[in-house]
């Protein structure tokens, strides 16, 4: 997938921009308002604005791509952003910003998962609510990331072949305590106690809260 830069600038700041793209290895796509339908394209990787036209964008409103604002005047501290550039700026040091920026952002959301008003942190190994948080096993992590990837109730025998591989030391009831360990840690610190939900035919994280 060729990978693109949406870029908000003025015209000065985009004719810059534009003559030294080959040295960026991104696709530029340069406008001068904001629209969400804007950030949809998967391929984009990140989004540049020159803080001279914050008067048209709401940084605040994106949230799914790294930002990177050129910096110019103090009202850019009322808007979030991840990085910013100052000029002068080389060509290498440039690309190097956005390279890592993004590397970061990919790192960041491969690493989370949203789980209805709860935040998986899949890399500090933490569920994350209101910024209470407990902390929970490899094996966890997994068993909450598979319960909430299907539509449909997971049965014992499935979890214990995709979570367990079939191990010697597990059965159906090593799912059944592993789930009641964590529903306990959760209820006793979130007193949510319908995170996991079990039915005839196996357990379930729903998508939304019921």
């Amino acid at each position: 997938m060729n990978s693109k830069l949406l870029i908000f600038g003025s015209k000065s700041f985009n004719e810059s921009l534009n003559e030294v793209k080959e040295y960026l290895n991104y696709s530029l796509i340069f406008y001068d308002f904001f629209d969400k339908s804007q950030l949809i394209d998967p391929s984009i990787s990140a989004i540049i604005v020159d803080s001279y036209i914050l008067d048209k964008i709401n940084l605040n409103k994106i949230n799914n791509k790294p930002i990177l604002l050129l910096e110019r005047s103090d009202k850019v501290k009322k808007f979030k952003y991840d990085e910013n550039i100052n000029f002068p700026i080389s060509f290498n040091d440039l690309r190097n910003k956005i390279t890592k920026i993004v590397s970061a952002f990919k790192f960041n959301i491969n690493s989370s998962l949203k789980i209805k008003d709860y935040i998986l942190d899949k890399n500090e190994k933490k569920l994350i609510k209101d910024k209470i948080f407990i902390s929970i096993t490899e094996r966890e992590v997994r068993l909450i990331e598979l319960l909430f990837d299907k539509k449909k109730a997971l049965t014992k025998s499935y979890i214990l072949k995709k979570i367990w591989n079939y191990s010697e030391n597990a059965d159906t009831h090593t799912i059944e305590t592993h789930i009641y360990r964590l529903r306990k840690k959760i209820y006793t610190k979130f007193n949510d106690d319908k995170f996991i939900l079990n039915f005839d035919k196996g357990y379930i994280i729903w998508k939304k809260e019921i």
